[in-house]
């Protein structure tokens, strides 16, 4: 006896289940990425005396200055549901070309990296 074949419809609910699935693993993957960078951005927005720590180099206010680091956080926080929401809904091609063209700017980062250093 033959097993009976899934509908369309059944093999696109499982491939949308994982493909939300993968957009979860890839917001759970951002957010330990980001946690460290978030927690100084709440950390210098909250703290009145950071300002101070570029005492020349910037004339800015109390309130410029935590509205800048609340409108970091912000965005931090908001980037692991937008890079899950991303993955979630790309096609596989357009993943693809994205993560070429991410590790091209690490690979290029690193190279920069160690050229600035090196001096």
């Amino acid at each position: 006896m033959s097993r009976p074949q899934p509908s369309k419809v059944q093999a696109n609910v499982m491939t949308e289940s994982k493909a939300g699935l993968w957009g979860f693993l890839a917001g759970v993957i951002t957010a330990a990425l980001v946690a460290v960078t978030i927690s100084a951005t709440v950390a210098l927005a909250t703290h009145p005396q950071t300002r101070f720590l570029m005492s020349d180099a910037v004339e800015i206010s109390a309130t410029g200055y935590s509205l800048f680091w609340w409108t970091a956080s912000v965005f931090l926080l908001a980037l692991p549901f937008v890079v899950g929401y991303g993955v979630a809904h790309m096609s596989a091609k357009t993943l693809g070309v994205l993560a070429g063209i991410v590790i091209a700017f690490l690979i290029l980062l690193i190279v920069l990296a160690q050229v600035s250093f090196s001096v």
